[in-house]
């Protein structure tokens, strides 16, 4: 730039810790044309997003491992909401004069709040509607009226498909991801219905086969007793024992799938 470092300031992305973003690049050393230099001073003007603490502050220590001297919120104060306050909402209110008035952006406790402000400079309350996703609302030279809704739920993405994750899909990789998953397999003698070995387990995610020895003696105990007395509901007695057992050594209740061989 052919000036003086304190005659520079570069108003950049990255405030939320954003990989990709000028600050997180310079963070890393990894930026093509900029680079923090020891006694830099770099503020960030913004209070981390809920779930993003994890991003942002790493990103201020990568800085601070670099010289930088940084400024935050948590020590200073140099931030201020990027959403409008009530006198600056009734103040664009007063300027725009608008006709109809239809809060959005926010819970229904907020949309309700911002359509008693617009009632309070004067909009007539026939003219403001608050709605909810999938709501319609048709406008015309007769005024304003609440027409039929739309579908309006949520569309999944998942690779290349898009909106055909079900509720049930979505509640197996919750599950799968909080506790894990346990495969039984047991070989049943097709004449006599009896088990002609001991199970076999397959764990993900739940607990290393090596770590659980005497817990998988247990299991394979219960489940050799439970096979022993099949009733013709077999594969659901099985599962239903795994995961009381599990659950009661363990307080974790994992996934079980039990795969029931004839031979």
């Amino acid at each position: 730039l052919h000036m003086k470092d304190s005659d520079v300031v570069i108003m950049c992305t990255g405030s939320q810790g954003e990989p990709t973003s000028i600050l997180g690049r310079l963070s890393r050393g990894t930026h093509r044309v900029f680079d923090v230099k020891n006694g830099d001073t770099i503020v960030l003007s913004s209070h981390p997003i809920p779930g993003n603490e994890e991003n942002v502050y790493g990103t201020i220590n990568r800085l601070l491992e670099r010289g930088a001297n940084v400024i935050y919120e948590a020590i200073a104060p140099v931030h201020v909401s990027g959403h409008a306050s009530q006198e600056e909402m009734k103040l664009l209110l007063h300027l725009t004069q608008p006709e109809y008035f239809i809060p959005i952006h926010g819970e229904l406790r907020q949309l309700k709040q911002h359509a008693r402000l617009a009632r309070q400079i004067g909009i007539p309350e026939e003219n403001i509607a608050v709605i909810l996703n999938g709501q319609r609302v048709e406008l015309s030279h007769g005024g304003m009226r609440m027409a039929e809704k739309v579908p309006a739920s949520y569309v999944y993405v998942d690779g290349s498909w898009v909106g055909d994750v079900r509720d049930a899909v979505m509640h197996d990789r919750e599950l799968l991801s909080e506790e894990g998953l346990m495969i039984v397999n047991l070989t049943m003698d097709k004449y006599t219905d009896r088990p002609k070995k001991e199970p076999d387990f397959i764990t993900r995610g739940f607990i290393a086969q090596q770590d659980g020895n005497e817990l998988m003696t247990g299991l394979k105990a219960r489940v050799m007793s439970v096979a022993d007395r099949a009733n013709g509901h077999l594969q659901q007695d099985v599962e239903q024992a795994v995961s009381n057992y599990l659950y009661r050594e363990t307080r974790r209740k994992p996934m079980v799938l039990v795969n029931i061989i004839k031979s």
